[in-house]
């Protein structure tokens, strides 16, 4: 099957880490669209560039060792170049591991596609003494072979001329290529291929050779094509040719004590490394290099867990330290914000009530938005450090490490990446992480996985633990991010040891993995992706965590506090202003402004003219435009706000004592205000529900407040600060200023249990729906999903309440 003459599609093909993504990106530049292949969450990443009228587009697979049918990611790429039939795919290998790449090439070749092998990362080859005659490998292989280094763009012509140039081979000649499975193997192949020619059509459609060896290696999908692939009359049936096939295979095994799929393992394996010996003129020299010599370090069985260690307290002290001071120096341009938002609603006319919609948009979304916001600059120090890591390929050390760990512990190897993307190096996403199981070919070892996933650190608590650590361990926030983390972790493994011994069952199967060698991270590398996942937290926070946000400003602002109180707080006020007419006198000639039906538009002018002040002070030059600007509008209110003062001018007197009176007055208002919106939000919905758990919820040392931001927290983790800004800019006002503080001045009788309790009954607690949704989605289960729901909530609260109970003993 060919495509339109005007468009060619292309496959990139390989292994991890062999820089697939690096050609990808130097063949399309920015021309690049993301969506998921169909009816699977793996993602697909296409491109297309023009060439002689033609558009050539490049569909980047998923990085895969094999095209066996045991992950999705092998699935996806083999069915894409089975069934879509691409003119040509680019097969992309890392030159400096030549052999261990061409066991996915001969899998390729086997299945007859167009080919180019793109020879990537030259320069890493080189600089471990690996040298390759391209021409001899292109004759051993029988296709095209370019040469390139994708990360400085060096082959990107020769490549796009060998796709053209293949494309345009019509038909495509597969040639006489094949893999020698030796002689054990190598007569069965040929009458299995001799049975698949009595299969109608099946040949036709899929190359004979390779869908034998598929069979002989008990490949599902291959059967699976044999079941459902259609058969006419007086031919051998779908069903006929597997039981042929498992014959052939039980045959096999009892004569060789072999199993077919090691022979064919073994034989690729050997095929590689002739292949290597004669299309390499010099290979590696024997001396170790940097990466040999740094491993032996790092990789010590002794010394590994404590560099690691020591490397992430490193990197929790420096997030908390310069991430912090960054946080600090950005706060007042971020709260900033909320000036202009206010000035947009025009001045209400009662002093202790704003408009609804007003008080939604500030209290509820601005007030929730900005408390969250403050953390992104520590963000984008986190996740520099992270890429630093990944970049220097020290994260696929920690996983290596880690895999002698876990597997005392019931996991595998293949658990350590869902684990560090969950968050064992906080800063993670549960999703992503359960989403990696599916590579995990060990069935007992993913589910345990799985199910531990909620107890790992997740981004979005991320802005809760340093306003918790801030608020009790200001000193020592780095090592208690440090603690938080390697607490959370060490309750996973003892979990995951108990679910792997009572609740899961199964066979564990054997990890390989590869250690890419180290490179030095480009800054622009690590700062593009630090502000790349910064932004995704900030589109998440503009989108779900704002609706929440407006969702919990809904629950602590109604139904409200009732008629009859509402009279009691505005007799309140009316007494106050009683007292600040009588404090004046009747007879200033500023009464008249300090009349019900003008003190609102009064105040509301002194605001505004304190803040303009604020803002111009150690500028003369502004000063002097603030005030005339300010005098132009009303003298005699810029009089009162200015303490009798006129720019060069005598002091008013009267002017002077009503502008005295009004600060008492604002003291007084303050007050009223405060003591209304405390109760505002106590007899609130969420503040009834928030009261009706604290009888158990306070053996943990929780309050009602605490309680509504945890129930808040299930649709998404970072609201977990945003509900606490809404609670306390509600209780405290559009100018409630720092969250840390607001908690201080409200929670006066906290102490370093109750942060602890907080702070460990979060990290136990279970991720955002998302994640949970994603538990059902890859356990296939409604039960798992729920109990990975439940347990971290009871797991947390009784650890919680032990920290509690029994440090109030001891202290």
């Amino acid at each position: 099957m060919k495509h339109d003459h005007d468009h060619i599609l292309v496959a990139l093909a390989g292994q991890p880490n062999c820089g697939k993504s690096t050609i990808f990106n130097m063949i399309t530049g920015a021309r690049q669209h993301v969506a998921n292949f169909p009816g699977v969450t793996v993602e697909k990443k296409s491109g297309a560039y023009k060439e002689d009228g033609d558009t050539v587009e490049i569909v980047d697979l998923p990085g895969t060792y094999s095209l066996t049918s045991y992950t999705q990611e092998e699935r996806i790429t083999r069915d894409f170049i089975l069934l879509e039939r691409p003119e040509v795919v680019v097969a992309v290998v890392d030159a400096s591991n030549l052999e261990r790449s061409l066991y996915l090439v001969f899998q390729l070749r086997e299945m007859e596609v167009p080919m180019v092998l793109c020879l990537n990362m030259m320069d890493v080859a080189e600089r471990r003494g690996i040298k390759i005659n391209v021409n001899k490998l292109s004759a051993e292989l029988g296709i095209p072979v370019i040469p390139t280094i994708g990360r400085k763009g060096l082959g990107r012509t020769e490549l796009k001329n060998a796709i053209r140039r293949i494309a345009e081979e019509t038909p495509h000649d597969a040639g006489d290529w094949k893999l020698d499975y030796g002689e054990e193997l190598e007569p069965i192949v040929r009458n299995l291929m001799d049975q698949l020619q009595l299969c109608d059509h099946l040949t036709e459609d899929f190359p004979p050779r390779w869908l034998a060896v598929k069979l002989m290696e008990n490949d599902a999908e291959a059967r699976r094509l044999l079941l459902h692939h259609p058969h006419a009359e007086n031919k051998i049936t779908g069903q006929e040719l597997n039981a042929t096939v498992d014959e052939m295979r039980r045959d096999f095994t009892r004569t060789r004590k072999k199993s077919p799929e090691k022979i064919i393992a073994a034989s690729r394996y050997r095929v590689a490394g002739e292949i290597v010996d004669r299309a390499l003129d010099r290979k590696r020299d024997s001396r170790r290099t940097l990466t040999d010599k740094i491993d032996a370090v790092v990789l010590h069985r002794v010394l590994a867990p404590i560099i690691l260690a020591l490397i992430l307290f490193v990197f929790y002290e420096t997030t908390m330290v310069y991430g912090t001071k960054l946080a600090d120096w950005a706060f007042p341009y971020i709260d900033s914000i909320k000036g202009p938002i206010i000035g947009l609603f025009p001045p209400s006319p009662d002093l202790l009530r704003d408009g609804l919609f007003q008080s939604m948009i500030i209290d509820g979304l601005v007030g929730g938005v900005i408390s969250i916001v403050y953390y992104v600059p520590i963000f984008l120090v986190l996740f520099a450090l992270i890429a630093v890591l990944e970049d220097t390929g020290y994260m696929a050390r920690v996983a290596f490490i880690m895999d002698r760990v876990l597997r005392g512990f019931g996991l595998h190897g293949q658990s350590t990446l869902p684990l560090i993307l969950g968050g064992v190096v906080v800063g993670g996403c549960a999703v992503p992480g359960v989403m990696a199981t599916r590579a995990m070919k060990d069935e007992k070892a993913r589910l345990v996985t799985i199910l531990i996933m909620p107890l790992m650190n997740c981004l979005a608590k991320i802005p809760f633990y340093i306003l918790m650590v801030g608020l009790f361990f200001a000193a020592y926030q780095g090592l208690i991010l440090f603690a938080i983390s390697v607490f959370s972790f060490m309750v996973a493994l003892l979990i995951a040891k108990l679910f792997s011994r009572y609740l899961v069952t199964g066979e564990s199967a054997p990890f390989v993995m590869e250690l890419p060698p180290y490179h030095v991270p480009t800054i622009s590398g690590v700062v593009r992706r630090a502000i790349e996942r910064s932004w995704l937290f900030v589109k998440k926070i503009v989108t779900v965590v704002a609706l929440v946000m407006i969702g919990v400003w809904f629950f602590v602002t109604f139904p409200g506090i009732g008629v009859e109180r509402e009279v009691q707080y505005d007799q309140l006020l009316s007494q106050a202003e009683t007292d600040l007419r009588t404090a004046v006198g009747p007879t200033n000639p500023y009464i008249s402004y300090l009349q019900a039906e003008s003190l609102p538009p009064l105040m509301h002018f002194m605001e505004r003219y304190k803040h303009a002040r604020r803002k111009a002070v150690g500028d003369p030059s502004s000063l002097q435009k603030v005030e005339a600007s300010f005098l132009s509008q009303n003298r005699a209110m810029f009089l009162i706000a200015n303490k009798g003062e006129l720019p060069g001018g005598p002091v008013d007197r009267n002017a002077l004592k009503v502008s005295k009176a009004l600060k008492k007055f604002e003291k007084s208002v303050r007050k009223i205000s405060r003591e209304r919106r405390k109760e505002l939000v106590r007899t609130s919905w969420a503040g009834r529900l928030g009261r009706l758990m604290e009888p158990v919820t306070q053996l943990a040392g929780f309050n009602w407040r605490i309680n509504i931001a945890i129930i808040s927290s299930f649709a998404a983790k970072e609201s977990l600060v945003g509900t606490l800004g809404t609670i306390y800019s509600v209780e405290k006002g559009t100018g409630a200023g720092a969250l840390s503080d607001s908690i201080r001045e409200a929670e006066s009788g906290w102490s370093i249990l109750h942060g602890l309790a907080i702070i460990v009954f979060v990290a136990l607690f279970p991720p955002c729906l998302a994640t949970l949704i994603m538990i059902r989605h890859e356990t296939g289960s409604t039960k798992w999903m729920l109990f990975a729901s439940t347990y971290p909530i009871v797991l947390g609260f009784i650890v919680a309440c032990l920290i509690f109970q029994v440090g109030h003993l001891i202290i």
